[in-house]
């Protein structure tokens, strides 16, 4: 590994979704993880670290485009690079 890189910042809001105006593709080249008051989470699809919320699938259930679709749940919420 080449550990003279320099990571991107982490953005206060990040989403999984391509399409979203909050997808930064180069924070997506490295390993990140969410955790929701103080728990590691794997399954989040959209955070926000300054109003403390994070969006993650509920379930199996899908809109009428296929996506799935989202619970918001709130909580301290903190962002980093594994």
């Amino acid at each position: 590994m080449n550990d003279t890189t320099t990571l991107p910042s982490l953005p206060d809001r990040l989403s999984v979704d391509p399409r979203s105006p909050y997808h930064v593709a180069a924070v997506f080249e490295h390993d990140i993880g969410i955790k929701l008051n103080d728990k590691e989470r794997s399954d989040v699809e959209e955070y926000c670290v300054s109003e403390g919320w994070v969006k993650v699938a509920a379930g199996k259930s899908v809109d009428r485009k296929g996506k799935p679709m989202l619970i918001k749940l709130k909580g301290k919420v903190e962002a980093f690079y594994r």
